[in-house]
């Protein structure tokens, strides 16, 4: 059945994803009833997936007699907001945590394990929630925290090759590069010309320099944040590479990349003046859609590319777990709502809607790659990868703060990449010391 035909189908949609037609006798509005009337408060993010998921609510709350109170911030306020309610003992119900927030919200206690949940309500566990359909990387990197497993993956980005084939095939290439040094050499100098350039690395003195950025110039060419001792391996000869690759990959990009934030690439592409992009996987509706992109009938997807130490893409995104703080009752209906907004009966629907669900089997219809041309390439990104791409401990909000101000340094060319990254490793050695590390007060996790 096509996908334009399954959209059409609503009934049927909405009675497989609320369970009422579960094999085994369970159903989502028998094991919701004792909760019924029950508010679950959240916080949402002002991106596609959430946008998808909110389309999807009211199914579930007519079916549960739950209220999902959705409560909107942008990105950059998330993490302060839900911080400050769980210190105060607030109101939210279900923890949104993003990948490097997970150690944090663990070694404060702010989110049940799942076991917990499980052992407290096994009513109301989904005999279809099926943990091994994640793909383990997600599961891993977004919900699971020195081997206990809080949240389960929502919002789940990779990052992808957005390229314009039109461009491309105009400069006389048959497809994308396959390494980032081809990217550079080849594709960089037979694209960029008359206004257009070949490639934007959305950089903006924010998360976005630390994720999208500086971390995506170590790990495929072998560097990285931290050695096994936890010391700073950013003086090494394989991030050395990668940072001074990107101070050369740069004369392919717009001026002023360094102010480019998600916004403003996306905008670079869809608009035609940039022929490459490595974007999050959630951009993909944005770049397709003839309302918000001109080149949409030019767009293609592949997984980034490689380096010397293999394809190492950029991984980002977030689990739902339920909140501490909540009470009985909200903690059972935040795990149902959860449950649901993950669930594989779901999953399409959300995908079709603009969300990225984590789940395998959502993935294996081989039509979906002919709607959506980010698939194949999702798939293989989620393969293998690097769940502490940017490390997760609690430390990090500290740690990202000095990455942006030095990362940025290096790009504008006001300090070298050997004085730049001794700078951040020096302070971000300061900060694990402080924090325990090294006197083995804290354990070497991220």
């Amino acid at each position: 059945m096509r996908l334009n035909t399954l959209l059409g189908t609503a009934a049927v949609s909405v009675a497989l994803a609320t369970g009422a037609y579960a094999d085994d006798g369970w159903s989502l509005k028998e094991a919701a009833a004792p909760y019924s009337g029950t508010t679950v408060d959240v916080v949402f993010l002002l991106r596609p997936g959430y946008e998808a998921v909110e389309a999807m609510l009211p199914a579930f709350e007519e079916e549960t007699g739950i209220k999902v109170n959705v409560i909107k911030h942008p990105y950059e306020n998330a993490l302060g907001e839900q911080v400050r309610d769980f210190v105060a003992g607030g109101d939210l119900d279900v923890a949104l945590i993003d990948l490097v927030w997970i150690g944090s919200f663990a070694e404060n206690g702010w989110m049940v394990p799942i076991d917990d949940i499980k052992a407290q309500y096994p009513e109301i566990i989904d005999p279809d929630l099926d943990m091994d359909d994640f793909f383990p990387l997600p599961l891993n990197a977004f919900g699971t925290w020195n081997g206990v497993t809080y949240g389960l993956p929502f919002d789940n980005y990779s990052g992808l090759l957005f390229y314009n084939r039109c461009m491309l095939e105009e400069a006389g290439f048959d497809g994308p590069p396959e390494t980032w040094a081809e990217l550079k050499d080849t594709y960089g100098p037979a694209l960029t010309k008359d206004g257009k350039y070949a490639f934007a690395l959305q950089s903006k003195r924010n998360e976005t320099q630390s994720a999208d950025s500086f971390a995506r110039m170590l790990w495929p060419f072998g560097g990285s944040f931290l050695n096994e001792e936890f010391r700073s391996n950013l003086n090494s000869e394989e991030s050395q590479t990668g940072l001074k690759f990107r101070q050369e990959l740069m004369q392919y990009m717009p001026d002023g990349i360094v102010a480019y934030d998600h916004a403003e690439t996306v905008n670079g592409f869809a608009q035609g003046d940039v022929a490459m992009i490595t974007e999050w996987s959630s951009f993909y509706s944005t770049v397709v859609s003839p309302e918000t992109s001109t080149v949409a009938e030019c767009v293609e997807i592949a997984p980034e590319p490689k380096g010397p130490a293999g394809r190492k893409p950029a991984l980002g995104g977030f689990s739902l777990a339920v909140a501490d703080q909540a009470d009985e009752k909200e903690k059972a209906a935040a795990w149902l709502f959860i449950q649901w907004a993950t669930s594989k009966a779901n999953a399409r629907e959300y995908l079709e809607r603009g969300g990225v669900p984590a789940r395998q089997s959502v993935y294996e219809d081989p039509e979906l790659a002919e709607t959506f041309k980010f698939v194949p390439a999702l798939v293989e990104s989620w393969q293998n990868g690097v769940p502490e791409y940017r490390p997760r401990f609690a430390e990090w909000p500290e740690i990202t703060e000095i990455v942006q101000e030095w990362g940025t340094k290096m790009m504008l060319g006001e300090v070298s990449t050997e004085d730049g990254a001794k700078e951040i490793g020096d302070r971000m050695e300061a900060v694990l010391d402080k924090a325990g590390y090294y006197s083995g007060d804290k354990p070497l996790a991220q």
